[in-house]
């Protein structure tokens, strides 16, 4: 794909979203069940991903960690983000490889110490690109990565989240 062609996908869509900003909302959703010990299913699209125990917490390491999931989330947005944005910058990549690790102490996790928080303490995201863009062209690419990654930006500034239950019998 090149920066014409990416331009007349998007350039309906942001018409549409001037004249009707009401459209450009849309609600992402994400399901999942309790399976077997202490796991949960998520549905991902077609496939299934089974969320269960980092090692750390007492997990055997068979299933997805959330905290893996959260960093593999980042890692894709910022990834599809880069080639976006270097495609309308018209930066050619010959090789682009994006990287994040996380940083937790799970004695919080584990109520081990309340001094502790529970969460990733810090990310570090990673860019290592091959490509002839210069110095000013790449750090252009990065910081409109940045500006237009949304799992990036929500990680940034967190979104408010409303927790809500329901109990069903049966």
């Amino acid at each position: 794909m090149n920066a014409e062609t990416l331009r007349s996908l998007q350039a309906p869509l942001k018409e549409k979203y001037r004249r009707e900003p009401e459209t450009a909302l849309v609600t992402l959703r994400a399901e999942g069940r309790l399976g077997e010990g202490f796991t949960c299913k998520i549905e991902r699209g077609k496939a299934l991903v089974t969320a269960g125990l980092h090692p750390a917490t007492g997990g055997d390491g068979s299933s997805a960690c959330s905290g893996d999931m959260l960093l593999e989330a980042l890692v894709g947005c910022a990834g599809v983000t880069l080639n976006a944005v270097a495609t309308a910058l018209g930066i050619q990549l010959r090789d682009a490889k994006v990287r994040a690790e996380g940083d937790l102490d799970f004695r919080g996790t584990l109520g081990v110490s309340k001094d502790v928080p529970v969460g990733f303490e810090r990310i570090r995201l990673r860019f290592d690109l091959d490509t002839d863009a210069t110095a000013e062209q790449v750090a252009t690419l990065i910081r409109l990565t940045e500006r237009y990654c949304v799992v990036y930006q929500t990680l940034s500034r967190p979104a408010k989240i409303d927790v809500e239950s329901q109990l069903t019998s049966g």
